[in-house]
């Protein structure tokens, strides 16, 4: 993985130097999609958040279910809602959670001395329910309909679980990764990274982040959420 240009003052000069004397090269390999050869790695922290993209944007999924559900349960397709529910499963709960946050993160900030150092317990307690409101939302959509007396419940409890993980989500955005990552030096960083992309290629024999991606994209799609321009506030 490339080291970070902007870390130390000689790692700044050195990169300065080569764009001087290669800026068409350099410029060549920016171009390059994600993926080919000379692409930009993804750092530890960076992969941590850009998974949690990937499910609050399954927690719009939820909320725009659960709203349906209030207003008229035949505009929510079943299949999408499972398909939502069986990705946060797979992607967030087994790999994200478990294999990451749960194993490398979440002791490592146990043992700060620091106010992050609180949030792990509570943040394993919100995996805990999570993982019980994904059975729920999988039970209930299984058939290919939900159920008229699911209708009310599934949307309670749709609604406290976008709340709980957004909140989630955020504290560890902004606290809980950075605590973690300022607490390794420079080479145990890197070492975390590499050894994150690895635990993920094992998982799922391939990228999973592009895998989920294109998953949420599809219930998005069933549910009509894709274009993000309807979501414009008015003038």
């Amino acid at each position: 993985m490339q080291e970070n240009i902007n870390s130390k003052p000689q790692d700044r000069r050195r990169f300065l130097s080569l764009a001087a004397a290669g800026g068409a090269g350099l410029a060549a390999l920016a171009a390059r999609p994600a993926g080919a050869e000379g692409a930009k790695e993804v750092q530890a922290a960076e992969d941590l958040m850009r998974e949690h993209g990937v499910l609050r944007r399954a927690l719009l999924v939820y909320r725009a279910a659960a709203a349906r559900l209030r207003h008229d349960p035949r505009t929510v397709p079943a299949d999408a809602l499972l398909k939502t529910a069986q990705m946060f499963r797979s992607f967030g709960e087994d790999y994200h959670e478990r294999k990451i946050e749960e194993v490398f993160i979440f002791p490592a900030v146990r043992k700060l001395k620091q106010p992050a150092a609180a949030y792990p317990d509570v943040l394993q307690q919100q995996h805990d329910r999570g993982r019980a409101l994904n059975d729920y939302v999988m039970s209930v959509t299984r058939n290919g309909r939900i159920a008229g007396a699911a209708v009310a419940p599934l949307a309670r409890a749709l609604d406290a679980f976008e709340l709980m993980y957004e909140h989630h989500t955020a504290r560890e955005d902004t606290i809980v990764f950075i605590a973690w990552k300022d607490s390794l030096s420079d080479k145990a960083y890197k070492e975390m990274s590499e050894k994150f992309e690895d635990i993920e290629k094992q998982t799922f024999g391939h990228d999973g982040f592009e895998d989920a991606v294109r998953q949420i994209s599809a219930a998005e799609s069933r549910l009509e959420l894709s274009d993000i321009s309807q979501f414009t506030m008015a003038a």
